[in-house]
Parts: C-alpha cells; structure tokens; sequence
C-alpha cells in the first residue's frame, strides 16, 4: 500500500480583490488536479483576520503557505506559473526524481535509454 503526503496549506488573500481571486481559482484547480483528496486548504483574508498575518509574518498578498509536509514553503503571488506552484509544494521535484529513478533503473536492468538519436 503506497501512502501520499497531505498537504496543509493557507491561503491568504486580502479582501476579494482581481488576484486573490485568481490565485484562489488557479490553486484550487491544482489542488483539485494534482492533490485530490490528500490536501487542506484555509483561506484566510488579511482585511478580516490582521492578526494572523501578523503572527504569519505575511508581508504581502496573496500567498500561499505549504505548512505540511516539511519544510514550510511561501510563494507570494496570483500563482498564475503552474509550474512554480508545483516546485514550491515539492510535487514536480519528486515527480522528476521519480522519472530519473525509473530512467537509471532500466539502465541498470539492461536497458537503452529512451532518448532521440542524432542522425
């Protein structure tokens, strides 16, 4: 039985304005995606709750905070670059590590590596 990490993470956004919203929709449409059924996602807005930015040190919004797994990551925009999203929640490192494991794998089994040839 293979178990996946969850995910912890908090949103914040100050009030509804054009880019938390994206980042809002963009984030969940990763985690929908990429993190279903292993995440948490809390929304928190700034204008609402300061305090917890404060004791955040949450400078600007919006931003994502990857609590767990460790180590806690911060990527501070409309997360609108897919792929940045990815690298900071630690998924498409592992993916790649993965693809290279399976690619020395074959090599030690025997195998050609599956790249183009020159002609």
């Amino acid at each position: 039985m293979t178990f996946r990490k969850t995910y912890i993470l908090k949103l914040y956004v100050a009030g509804n304005t054009p880019n938390s919203m994206r980042a809002l929709k963009t984030l969940r449409d990763i985690l929908e995606s990429e993190f279903r059924g292993v995440y948490a996602l809390k929304v928190i807005d700034v204008l609402k709750n300061p305090q917890l930015a404060e004791e955040d040190k949450i400078l600007a919004t919006p931003t994502l905070a990857k609590i767990l797994p460790p180590p806690v990551r911060r990527i501070i925009g409309d997360l609108s670059d897919r792929e940045r999203v990815l690298i900071g929640l630690d998924l498409l490192y592992e993916e790649l590590t993965e693809d290279f494991q399976l690619d020395v794998d074959d090599l030690e089994a025997g195998g050609v590596p599956s790249t183009p040839e020159s002609s």
